[in-house]
């Protein structure tokens, strides 16, 4: 007797549509009832974030996917109120507004008038309208989020920092990208500096502060004396900071990855803090930074040998700096040396000998690299990724 698929059980239905992409789900629901109440079981959807243009009044929209168990919504476009997914969907947990152009803290004001326990993530990137009001509103109502992305929010100001500081204090994730008018005050505020005003961020786990050009070394103390459980640091583009503010950082136990990426007053002597600290770093990126050379290397195999990823793009590094530093890498994974135009095969040949475990190398721009360099290092038995411009030479397409 021959078995059709449609006399299995709606469960065994939805544990194989649970594999289908977004559109495909939608699709299959649209085959027959059965295979639609199968459709909607809620496993089907599971993690699913609904991307929707809000432009004219769909009454079945939010019912629709409440049913499926959706929770995570992203807006492409904004042309109602932003109240009209609020109030359809209690129970959401993820709210990405990035790129909403036209959102206003009105906008913001009207959708946010009471508390919503279940959000715990909200991206408003790119919302280059919100100001600190907002800050307020979000501080007061959204007490359980735990990841804010503000990235290109130019108008917050260390106002709405304290706002932050006094109402989120479940935060995890906070991303302050190109908030030009951030400045220490502001940082000293999310690390609980200013404990009668606001008890601070202190659970902050990543925090993103790229192209904040106010911030300074003294920002750098108050992380590392309030922020005990950061394990990221996004300081790029910072040009503010210098090497002493390596110091404060330098004894953040917590703390897995920093990124100094084009931080213009770091040096060698700044990579020298980091290596005699009690950093467990596995991350560092101090790529574009001009005063950053051989020296370098030596301090990260003496104090920062534990490092699984290391950029040192258009880094003023030679073959003698590597020579200096792969003998203790047995743990590097990624290594980023593009545009660093003095390595030659000699550098490629004492990577490959010795950094056994990569997995990945950027050699973009290296110009005195030969055929032969790329032959020794297309032999590393882990290698999967070697960037050598604008296109990767994958384990596949390997230099033979």
């Amino acid at each position: 007797m021959e078995t059709h698929i449609s006399c299995l059980f709606p469960e065994i239905l939805a544990m194989i549509f649970s594999y289908l992409d977004v559109r495909d789900k939608g699709r299959v629901a649209q085959v027959c009832m059965a295979w639609r109440d199968a459709a909607y079981h809620k496993s089907v959807w599971r993690g699913v974030e609904a991307k929707l243009h809000l432009r004219r009044a769909n009454p079945s929209l939010f019912p629709s996917l409440q049913a499926r168990g959706i929770r995570r919504v992203q807006i492409l476009s904004l042309r109602r109120s932003l109240s009209y997914v609020i109030q359809g969907m209690p129970n959401i947990e993820s709210l990405n507004l990035s790129g909403c152009y036209n959102l206003t803290d009105n906008g913001l004001g009207h959708a946010f008038v009471q508390e919503i326990p279940s959000l715990r993530v909200l991206n408003l990137s790119l919302c280059k309208q919100i100001t600190d009001s907002s800050l307020g509103r979000i501080a007061q109502y959204l007490k359980n989020l735990e990841m804010l992305e503000l990235g290109g929010c130019s108008n917050i100001t260390n106002t709405g920092l304290l706002l932050v500081a006094w109402g989120l204090h479940r935060l995890k994730s906070l991303n302050l990208r190109s908030c030009r008018h951030v400045s220490d005050v502001g940082i000293g505020h999310l690390a609980g500096m200013t404990r009668s005003a606001a008890e601070g961020c202190l659970n902050l786990e990543y925090l993103t502060l790229q192209d904040c050009q106010k911030l300074t070394d003294l920002s750098l103390k108050h992380i590392s004396k309030g922020l005990t459980k950061l394990r990221v640091l996004n300081l790029s583009f910072c040009g503010g900071i210098s090497d002493a503010g390596m110091i404060h950082l330098s004894h953040m136990g917590s703390l897995w990855s920093l990124n100094l990426r084009s931080c213009d007053n770091i040096s060698d002597t700044g990579t020298m803090h980091l290596a005699m600290g009690s950093l467990r770093l596995s991350g560092l990126d101090v790529s574009f930074c001009d005063k950053i050379g051989d020296q370098t290397l030596a301090y990260i195999a003496q104090g920062l040998y534990q490092l699984k990823s290391l950029s040192l793009c258009s880094c003023h590094i030679s073959d003698d700096g590597i020579n200096r530093m792969v003998r203790q890498m047995h743990e590097l994974r990624t290594l980023n040396i593009g545009q660093c135009v003095r390595i030659t095969d000699k550098g490629l040949e004492l990577i490959a000998d010795h950094l056994t475990q990569l997995v990945g190398i950027d050699l973009y721009g290296c110009t005195k690299i030969t055929k032969r360099g790329l032959e020794r290092i297309t032999q590393l038995p882990c290698l999967k990724v070697l960037n050598l411009g604008l296109w990767q030479m994958t384990e596949s397409e390997k230099v033979r």
